[in-house]
């Protein structure tokens, strides 16, 4: 084939797997129903197999259930048969995946789980195999052809049952309330994990890095506070410690245009009065959303008694991968 072939070769590929997700869009019946609910019943875990190319469908849906809260783990049916079956009890929902539905591995585990007592949901493109008359409920995801040459390669079959595993895991999580926050919580490295679980205490400067200081300390010594602390700006507080104020570079220049004496006046003639604060239990990712919207770098932690407890820079919030 010549190279300018290629991209229409990717094309007709492409365009065959669209089609045939299409016709099982429209295929979608009261069985889809039937298959969220016996998903939904399971009280134990959703053992998911198949062999060859859908039993690495298998596996991905098994991984997008349990991503989703729904505890669940791929069996390989050949390994089911040689001690493996002590992973599936009558409580489990297994979701079995076969184009042809007459893979024998796949038919003689279905066999078995008549024993076990579980539950069998089955996903194949020959809905009156022997797998499928096995089922309890059977989802069609048989296409019209395959998109590999000849039309051997498993293709759009495969891409049918992985975008059906999609449907079935993302309807069945919203049917249990699965928030964006479970979602975090089983993603803790993720960055969508740090988004929705990094707090501002997780990231706010404190100690050295936080400086604070009295309202009548001149602006001269409060820079080397500042300058020392690597930071951008210093917390005024009163004398119980209580937030009254924040210094920045910012202030220091617009009032050293006016004031060439700026250095030696106490920090309360030119600091910023009533300035923002965050608590520490705020989610980092929302705190970074107010200090873009007031155009702001830098922002006291301050805890339920106004006493500054740390600072937040939006640097060390943009170094979280916030941004």
């Amino acid at each position: 084939m010549a190279t300018n072939g290629f991209v229409r070769q990717g094309r007709r590929v492409l365009r065959m797997e669209a089609r045939a997700l299409e016709r099982l869009r429209r295929r979608l019946d009261r069985r889809f129903v039937q298959g969220v609910q016996l998903l939904q019943a399971c009280q134990g875990r959703v053992v998911v197999t198949g062999m060859g190319k859908p039993g690495l469908i298998a596996q991905k849906i098994s991984a997008t259930l349990a991503s989703l809260g729904v505890p669940s783990l791929w069996l390989h049916p050949a390994e089911a048969a040689h001690g493996d079956l002590g992973r599936v009890t009558a409580q489990d929902v297994v979701l079995a995946l076969s184009q042809s539905g007459e893979t024998e591995e796949v038919v003689h585990f279905a066999a078995i789980l008549e024993r076990i007592g579980a539950t069998l949901l089955v996903m194949t493109g020959n809905p009156r195999s022997r797998l499928a008359r096995r089922a309890d409920v059977v989802l069609d995801t048989g296409v019209e052809e395959e998109a590999g040459p000849g039309g051997l390669v498993p293709t759009a079959s495969t891409t049918a049952m992985l975008a059906l595993g999609d449907a079935l895991a993302v309807t069945l999580a919203e049917a249990k309330g699965f928030r964006a926050e479970d979602f975090a919580r089983l993603h803790p490295g993720g960055s969508l994990g740090r988004r929705l679980s990094l707090t501002v205490k997780d990231l706010m400067r404190t100690g050295p890095a936080n400086p604070i200081v009295r309202p009548s300390a001149p602006v001269q010594r409060v820079l080397l506070a500042i300058t020392a602390a690597r930071a951008g700006s210093a917390t005024v507080v009163d004398g119980r410690g209580r937030l009254i104020g924040l210094f920045t570079d910012g202030d220091l220049r617009r009032h050293l245009a006016r004031d060439p004496h700026v250095l030696r006046r106490p920090v309360r003639a030119v600091m910023t009065k009533r300035p923002k604060a965050v608590a520490p239990s705020l989610l980092a990712v929302e705190a970074l959303k107010m200090l873009r919207a007031y155009r702001i770098d830098e922002v006291p932690v301050v805890d339920a008694a106004q006493r500054p407890v740390g600072l937040l820079d939006v640097q060390d919030l943009l170094k979280a991968g916030l941004a």
